[in-house]
């Protein structure tokens, strides 16, 4: 759809009718509205990506923007103020971020769904991108709002919440990346692993450090030195944390953690994603596979063995 010439045939609209029917059928069911929101604003998205407004097709603008508005249509009815549910605040935080908005009112959304859900680092990552200046913010807005995160979040995140807002959003734009406090990142992400062990999030990190901030090319000198900054923390990443791989995590990140990316076949998708991290790790221990070891990676971590 992004080309904005859809197959002739293509079924664009019987699953949202399907989804408007349930909603007609439960119109005071707050979940259920949420979930057909959600998927008027994935649909949006679908039609629209995440490019610049002078990029994307009229046709693809309008669609995007009539199931916009026919998601906040139907979130008016269940103001979160009354429900205090992360699930529905997520929905106005989500519908807010592809309307016309204030940005102090992107801003107070975000902040009360964290507030709600402090532990979910979609959140911070959502916050962060949606202010980028292509959206609602600025670059000034984006760091000052990334402390103010740090802040209230350090009793559960340390320095890691300005981490989760800066990290997809210095992916995107080179003028947030060269501004970054790339010391305060790297504090983030140590304490985002000490707090958070699970291997989603290890791979994850790994993955954006090496690849999605390490593989990226033609960038001005002060983007590249701190691109390759982060990228070098791929290496204590996975020597001191990694004992497993997710090859979609890294397949992801090698598109940018793109989440309106069409992926046609999630086997091959999965195996480029290993294949990858494969390469960046034959890479990383190079010369302990020169000496005549292999890696192999247990739950202690990289151990090292003879062949």
């Amino acid at each position: 759809m992004l080309s904005g010439r859809p197959a002739k045939d293509a079924p664009l609209l019987d699953g949202i009718i399907a989804l408007e029917e349930v909603l007609a059928e439960f119109p005071d069911d707050y979940v259920i509205a949420t979930v057909v929101a959600m998927a008027h604003i994935d649909i949006g998205w679908a039609w629209r990506g995440t490019g610049w407004a002078v990029e994307v097709p009229l046709r693809n603008r309008e669609a995007f923007d009539a199931h916009f508005d026919r998601a906040r249509d139907i979130l008016e009815s269940f103001p979160n103020k009354d429900m205090s549910s992360p699930l529905l605040a997520s929905a106005h935080c989500a519908v807010l971020s592809g309307l016309p908005t204030d940005t102090n009112r992107l801003i107070a959304a975000y902040e009360a769904l964290i507030d709600m859900d402090p532990l979910n680092a979609r959140t911070y990552r959502n916050m962060g991108t949606h202010l980028l200046p292509r959206w609602h913010g600025s670059v000034q807005d984006l760091e000052v709002q990334a402390r103010r995160m740090a802040s209230r979040s350090q009793a559960i995140w340390g320095a890691g919440g300005y981490t989760w807002v800066m990290l997809d959003a210095i992916a995107l734009d080179d003028a947030a990346c060269s501004q970054l406090d790339i010391a305060f990142f790297i504090e983030g992400l140590h304490d985002i692993l000490t707090r958070r062990t699970d291997q989603h999030t290890v791979n994850l990190l790994a993955a954006y450090c090496a690849n999605t901030m390490g593989m990226t090319l033609d960038a001005a000198d002060e983007v590249a030195f701190v691109r390759g900054q982060i990228a070098d923390c791929a290496k204590w990443i996975i020597r001191q944390h990694l004992t497993e791989l997710h090859p979609m995590i890294w397949a992801h990140a090698a598109r940018g953690f793109d989440n309106n990316l069409r992926v046609r076949c999630p086997d091959r998708f999965a195996a480029a994603g290993a294949a990858d991290a494969h390469r960046i790790l034959c890479d990383m221990f190079r010369r302990e596979l020169s000496q005549g070891k292999r890696v192999v990676f247990t739950d202690r971590g990289a151990q090292l063995e003879p062949v």
